[in-house]
């Protein structure tokens, strides 16, 4: 197994798309579906945990030019944790379940290509083989203490549980 970190987040995407793709076709059904969303709920938080606790911080002091692409990043999470969030208090039956779940898919699959396109080859240029080895043992331990279920301030979530409820 790889420790490059760039890989790793890889196959996290590869993971995640593999799940979106089973939630799109015709023929999933509801109970399928929340089962999905489940595990791209936790899939997505240990992700985005990581790639905020770790891999963020981490390439932001080492490749300083990249600031606004890390600064974007940090904005994409932010709305995929409301929508994981929201999500993890739905169920299919729910109205807006499907909707929400589309809204995320679109929003993650941006990401995932953005950082595969265009951040990853800068990444990758700028730190080299054994930095990002080193990074890639950082973000496995760090998955390890990862939170599996969406996290959210107490203010924030009686927000959200107003609106699903």
């Amino acid at each position: 197994m790889s420790t490059d970190a760039i890989v790793l987040l890889r196959d996290d995407h590869t993971e995640v798309r593999r799940l979106f793709k089973e939630f799109q076709k015709p023929s999933t059904t509801d109970a399928r579906k929340g089962a999905i969303v489940d595990k791209v709920i936790e899939l997505l938080t240990v992700h985005t945990y990581i790639e905020n606790e770790v891999m963020y911080p981490e390439v932001r002091r080492l490749l300083p030019d990249l600031e606004d692409d890390i600064l974007e990043s940090y904005e994409e999470h932010h709305v995929a944790d409301v929508l994981l969030l929201e999500l993890s208090q739905m169920s299919p039956e729910d109205e807006r379940f499907e909707a929400k779940t589309t809204v995320l898919i679109e929003n993650v699959t941006h990401h995932m290509d953005e950082e595969e396109q265009e951040w990853f080859p800068k990444v990758r240029d700028g730190l080299g083989r054994k930095a990002l080895q080193d990074l890639g043992a950082q973000l496995l331990a760090a998955k390890k203490k990862a939170p599996r279920a969406p996290q959210a301030p107490s203010a924030l979530k009686k927000a959200i549980d107003a609106l699903v409820s």
